[in-house]
């Protein structure tokens, strides 16, 4: 069963890059006492991800800090160095966190994992977007598989 309005995140330690090279970073650091808009998807640099879905993020942020939004965290089930060489490729810095979930362990307890195996590509992330506060979930849309519209930048800035 997958998270749903209401519930709390898991404490997951996740990875993310800094200056210094990969660093854990956890759910309660990214999400406790703030507003935040977590969207995850299967992969990074792959086609709807890259075309549509990180970019409309990317290009809105400054509305999320006018609607409130602490943080914008992208999640994917990749490591910290691929996160971290698409986020330059995007141009996110400061306006996008890259969290790598390497794992899989935050997709799976939230769960929302999906075999992409017949892709090569193991199991990765449902494609989603939430609005979190204090680590509560308080609002979640889900992608029906294959389609790109409820957790789109402009979607979850109009249900705000």
């Amino acid at each position: 069963m997958s998270i749903k309005v209401g519930d709390r995140l898991p404490s997951v330690t996740l990875m993310h890059m800094t200056e210094k090279g990969p660093a854990p970073i956890t759910t309660d650091e990214l999400f406790g006492k703030k507003k935040a808009v977590l969207f995850a998807l299967p992969g990074a640099f792959t086609p709807t991800c890259s075309a549509r879905h990180l970019p409309g993020y990317v290009e809105h942020a400054g509305d999320f800090t006018k609607k409130g939004v602490d943080a914008i965290v992208c999640l994917s089930v990749n490591d910290a160095f691929v996160m971290n060489a698409w986020g330059k490729d995007q141009n996110t810095a400061g306006k996008v966190m890259m969290i790598a979930d390497g794992n899989g362990d935050f997709t799976k307890k939230v769960g929302l994992e999906m075999d992409g195996s017949k892709f090569g590509m193991g199991t990765r992330s449902q494609r989603y977007a939430m609005v979190v506060e204090d680590m509560v979930v308080k609002k979640i849309e889900i992608e029906e598989p294959g389609a790109f519209k409820v957790s789109s930048a402009d979607h979850v800035l109009g249900v705000l």
